[in-house]
């Protein structure tokens, strides 16, 4: 299980987004962000530097990734430890992908017992319900780094700059 420490001070920061204004490429809170922001943005305030930034990305970037590039689960793996099986556990990255054949396009935040916490397209950050439609579309799961893996598997390693 991930230290209860590094988990409520993920929901925390995540949660202290909650309000901020959807901006595509963003990562600024109270400002704008996107789902990636968010997740950066929690990233510097309880782990610390980005280690890589993102590049520039278009609204659309999933559906034209090359050659089934999946850009976000392959960043995720560098970065971050995969989590592959039992539920997700608050504090942990949610990957979902909305269609079988394309990649997964957006992240979110655990908070607890069937909630998260994400940035959507035209709206704000804002905690939601885990509801089956989403439950449906989760691609992947994931872990920031320093919490013990539990059951998942150890990704590619820490962070590269």
């Amino acid at each position: 299980m991930p230290s209860p420490a590094l988990t409520q001070a993920l929901v925390t920061e995540a949660r202290a987004w909650i309000g901020t204004p959807y901006r595509h490429q963003a990562s600024l809170k109270h400002i704008g962000c996107d789902c990636l922001g968010l997740l950066r943005g929690v990233w510097r305030e309880v782990i610390g530097p980005e280690p890589e930034a993102p590049p520039p990305y278009a609204a659309s970037w999933a559906e034209s990734a090359p050659g089934g590039a999946d850009p976000l689960v392959e960043a995720a793996r560098r970065h971050l430890v995969a989590v592959e099986t039992g539920e997700p556990m608050a504090g942990d990255v949610l990957l979902f992908a909305f269609r079988a054949h394309l990649p997964a396009r957006h992240c979110a935040i655990v908070t607890g017992d069937g909630t998260m916490i994400h940035a959507h397209d035209g709206a704000a950050v804002t905690e939601v319900a885990l509801t089956p439609w989403w439950r449906r579309h989760r691609a992947h799961v994931f872990r920031f780094p320093g919490a013990p893996s539990g059951e998942g598997i150890q990704g590619d390693g820490p962070w590269r700059p």
